[in-house]
């Protein structure tokens, strides 16, 4: 019996017809998971802005690694966002946001915005099957809205609150990877146009509107993505290679890293944060960059006892406090937030919120220059208000020139200076956020060296000398760099109360002897 013959092979039709599907259902499932992943940003995003505190930026909830398919995630935000008062006036119209969906409210206003203004959407969830059920409902109520306003097009009923400005994509090399010349050769192969920053060398410019956030490059952490006028605050703190230095409010960590850059490693950095969601994201910029002398401390940078031994060597500190966020609020995307109106930064700078974080700011500055061994102290904040700013430091100059604490002039050439509210305030420095960078305030304290034990303590700063203090510093707390370990505030003391422990036992077995 002669065996069966094979099926004959399919049509070309229907090979090319199964891959058509087979796209389709794998587009339909990345937009079905993108609009759950907007959806948690949003929740975010809309939480912070009603409490009028401060929050994440859009941007940085989004590209959290957290979040996969982050261009459609960001896209799905900041589109819902633009048109969510028309979303929740269509929604209130039809009354179909009850107390059942109410739970998902945020989803329920991005499959909104997907069934009316976006993409043809499949139904693949609960929320999706309930609002296409509904969408006649949902087209008939925004074709009133849209006669209510008189206006033939949706886009006429928009807010005009658009404020954004063309940038240049400023990114920071780093050097503890990469040099400049090498990330520039790589991005001239990928035909992009790069020149370098001239007012600091591991800053490159290109073009506005790339998006490297995908780069391997940026991946792998020898690029970071980081603003020319962020860039210029460790620049101002200067620390050098050896040195222990502090970053006070230290998440998410690009500035911290750029510490342990000009450091090239060597040394012993202590970034502090409170916020022990923010420590993951500390920890991540930590990794990628390959940073090799930064141990965290999770905790209140005010706590922290400045005589303890961990504590009472560190010759540096980078203050970058909560802050407005006034600056960069068009960097943020505060402008498609619901609470935002323009003309409201005008008399923002005498709201309760600001002179809240303005007395916040004033007591961790306080903190900051009592450290004993402290020579700089950089104050920087990334808003444009004065009472934020040189307020802030008018406030504090008596007790910084009582420590022997002067202010220095980071930048000279720097062409904006502080606002002339006091005498010395042409030492601060300032960045317009309506030119090419965002709107940062730079202080640098500088302790004055008018006694011979100073002087001494200078010479020995740089060279061989420093390598010893950094092993004390190891050899005194057991703290070992990142990433070996993960370091809490009960870590580092835990080895000073073993020390207190100690001689206080050899305090009582001395009296015995006496």
């Amino acid at each position: 019996m002669s065996p069966c013959p094979p099926p004959p092979p399919p049509p070309q039709r229907s090979l090319t017809k199964n891959r058509r599907m087979s796209s389709k259902n794998g587009a339909e499932r990345s937009a079905y998971f993108a609009r759950r992943e907007a959806a948690r940003v949003l929740r975010r995003v809309l939480q912070g802005d009603g409490a009028r505190r401060a929050t994440a930026s859009i941007k940085s909830l989004v590209y959290s690694p957290s979040v996969r398919n982050k261009r459609a995630t960001f896209a799905l935000v900041c589109q819902t966002l633009k048109y969510l008062p028309i979303l929740k006036d269509v929604l209130a119209a039809t009354s179909i946001l009850n107390r059942k969906w109410k739970k998902q409210e945020e989803l329920v206003y991005v499959t909104a915005y997907d069934i009316l203004f976006g993409q043809q959407t499949a139904v693949m969830g609960d929320v999706e099957n309930f609002l296409i059920l509904h969408k006649d409902s949902l087209q008939t109520a925004l074709a009133r809205n849209s006669a209510r306003h008189k206006v033939k097009k949706i886009e006429d009923m928009l807010q005009k609150n658009d404020v954004r400005v063309t940038k240049p994509r400023y990114i920071r090399v780093n050097t503890l990877k990469l040099d400049a010349e090498s990330v520039i050769r790589e991005l001239e192969k990928s035909n992009f146009v790069v020149s370098r920053d001239d007012t600091i060398p591991d800053v490159l410019v290109l073009p506005s509107g790339i998006d490297l956030h995908d780069h391997p490059l940026v991946l792998n952490g020898s690029v970071f993505l980081q603003g020319k006028a962020s860039s210029m605050v460790a620049v101002a703190l200067s620390p050098k290679p050896g040195w222990k230095v502090l970053d006070a409010c230290a998440a998410p960590g690009n500035k911290t890293v750029h510490l342990a850059a000009l450091m090239r490693g060597k040394g012993k950095i202590i970034a502090c944060e409170f916020n022990a969601e923010r420590v993951r994201i500390l920890e991540n910029t930590i990794r990628r960059s390959g940073a090799p002398n930064v141990a965290i401390v999770n905790g209140d940078f005010l706590d922290i006892n400045t005589s303890d031994p961990v504590f009472k060597e560190v010759r540096a500190i980078l203050l970058d406090p909560s802050c407005s966020g006034s600056g960069i609020s068009a960097e943020r995307l505060d402008y498609l937030l619901p609470s935002y109106k323009k003309g409201d930064d005008v008399d923002a700078s005498n709201s309760e919120r600001i002179k809240k974080l303005a007395a916040f700011q004033r007591k961790a500055l306080l903190h900051a220059l009592s450290f004993p061994a402290v020579e700089r102290v950089v104050y920087s904040t990334c808003s444009v208000h004065q009472t934020e700013n040189e307020d802030v430091i008018k406030s504090v100059l008596p007790l910084a020139t009582s420590l022997n604490f002067e202010l220095a002039t980071p930048f000279p050439r720097w062409p904006h200076r502080g606002l002339p509210v006091f005498e010395g305030a042409e030492h601060l420095l300032r960045t317009d956020p309506a030119e090419d960078t965002e709107g940062f305030f730079i202080a640098l304290f500088v302790k004055k060296c008018n006694s011979a034990k100073n002087k001494v303590s200078r010479r020995t700063v740089p060279g061989k000398s420093m390598p010893s203090l950094s092993k004390k510093f190891m050899r005194g707390t057991r703290c070992k760099p990142y990433p070996f370990c993960k370091m809490s505030a009960m870590w580092l003391y835990k080895n000073l109360a073993k020390q207190r422990t100690r001689k206080s036992s050899h305090r009582r077995r001395m009296t015995r002897k006496g």
